[in-house]
């Protein structure tokens, strides 16, 4: 039986679920604080795992195309939060103040990692570069988001004493430790994760499941839904989609007029306008420590499931315009 095509992918409806549960269930008291060393132990065996699954060589087969690489970082760590802060006088009136945040959070976000890498496959782009370019992102994230997190988020939440020295550090502890042993582990058990793909699928969903299912379980119980009216939820949606169609547009025209070719076009579309789910909830469970991260990775949970079903569909869109041409290139040559 076929999939409705309206219906979300299982993960988007999972995430629904866990928001449901906190609503209904939030754990709180001594269950808070065991599900908090639940989440932090699946958080690292995450990174740990991806860390693992990274082929080097891979990685080093991407790195001499560094124009395509700046490019990238350029629009994920530069552009995005310039539009998140040149369109406030817009993006704010739709969403409230703290819904603004969480806007502001997903502009200062490295790039997700292994959708860039499978889109790019799925619109034949160029691989080796996506892998490099969605991990640096990945990586230099981990300092630059605390630091930016500090710069322009801070300031207006009204929370004193951040400390983006001991953001960045604790990051480290929680994604970068833990990938850099798993790359050192790769040689040993790389080929038991190949064969077991439904492991790191567990672990990938199952860790952020936890932090969502805790973030908003706080949020619930501080009184997150009688502090947000539905037509910001609306708001939050719209705001998204704006910002979403904003950085492809970037991308696409930028990567033509800087003189790429289409399957690094490819490449720096899918990994320069996408946000890290992956890393953005952990990073929130770090860097908002002590205060209320529901708001804030609300609207992450929106643009995550919105850049998904466009760039499905863009996807498909790059491969069958190049099949296309590679059939008129086969006609024109007989």
């Amino acid at each position: 039986m076929r999939r409705p095509r309206f219906l979300p992918d299982n993960f988007t409806l999972m995430l629904i679920t866990a928001v449901i549960l906190a609503s209904v269930l939030p754990c709180q008291g001594s269950a808070a604080v065991g599900f908090d060393h639940l989440t932090n132990i699946a958080i690292g065996l995450l990174f740990f795992l991806h860390g693992a699954k990274l082929s080097r060589e891979a990685a080093l087969a991407g790195l001499t195309h560094w124009r395509l690489h700046l490019t990238v970082l350029v629009c994920t760590f530069v552009m995005f939060p310039i539009f998140g802060l040149v369109l406030r006088p817009l993006l704010e009136p739709l969403v409230t103040p703290a819904l603004y945040l969480g806007i502001l959070y997903i502009c200062v976000l490295p790039s997700t990692v292994q959708s860039s890498i499978a889109f790019t496959s799925v619109a034949h782009g160029n691989i080796p570069a996506a892998v490099c370019s969605a991990s640096a992102s990945s990586i230099i994230g981990i300092f630059i988001t605390p630091i930016m997190v500090g710069l322009l988020i801070m300031p207006h939440s009204g929370a004193g004493g951040y400390d983006s020295s001991s953001a960045v550090l604790q990051i480290i502890m929680l994604l970068l430790v833990p990938f850099i042993l798993g790359q050192i582990a790769r040689r040993w058990i790389y080929a038991w994760i190949q064969r077991h793909p439904i492991l790191v699928k567990v672990v990938d969903q199952g860790s952020i499941l936890l932090v969502v299912y805790t973030a908003f379980s706080q949020a619930v119980v501080e009184g997150l839904w009688h502090q947000l009216p539905l037509p910001a939820l609306i708001g939050v949606a719209v705001v998204s989609a704006i910002l979403l169609a904003l950085m492809m547009l970037l991308t696409t025209y930028g990567s033509r007029l800087l003189g790429f070719n289409k399957e690094d076009e490819i490449t720096i579309v899918f990994c320069g306008s996408k946000k890290s789910l992956a890393s953005g909830v952990p990073m929130a469970k770090v860097l908002f420590v002590g205060h209320p991260i529901g708001m804030l990775v609300l609207p992450l949970m929106l643009f995550h499931q919105l850049q998904l079903m466009v760039c499905a569909v863009l996807a498909q869109r790059y491969a069958n315009r190049l099949k296309h041409v590679s059939v008129e290139s086969i006609d024109k040559s007989a």
